[in-house]
């Protein structure tokens, strides 16, 4: 994903403190951003605005990042959005298990923000 315009990218973690981190940083270098505190809002928020990629904590509220990143892929945008997944869950099992809900990328919390911006500027293959 090019940055040349600003890339649309929804934030999705229930951690108000992570969320304004994520926000702040993403902005900066050069996403609109949009956020959500729960599973059901960030898949409401995706619907309405179809942004280029998301970044979904696997452990929300009302609705996890998993179960949001395979109603995104049911949505079947072109192109499709890259979905990044952050989670506290360390196992290689939890790994996999986002990829196979969607994710292309899965990152252990504390994730670092500059490899997250790698993968949503696709200038990596995590």
């Amino acid at each position: 994903m090019s940055l040349r315009h600003s890339a649309r990218l929804l934030i999705a973690d229930d951690d108000a403190d992570l969320l304004a981190a994520y926000a702040l940083y993403f902005s900066a270098h050069g996403f609109d951003i949009r956020t959500a505190r729960n599973g059901l809002d960030a898949l409401a928020e995706y619907c309405a605005w179809h942004p280029e990629a998301a970044l979904l904590d696997v452990e929300m509220p009302r609705l996890d990042g998993r179960a949001v990143a395979r109603r995104i892929r049911y949505v079947a945008d072109t192109p499709a959005p890259t979905l990044v997944a952050v989670s506290g869950l360390e196992q290689a099992e939890a790994r996999h298990e986002s990829l196979c809900s969607g994710f292309n990328h899965h990152f252990v919390k504390p994730a670092p923000m500059p490899a997250i911006l790698a993968a949503l500027t696709g200038r990596i293959r995590h």
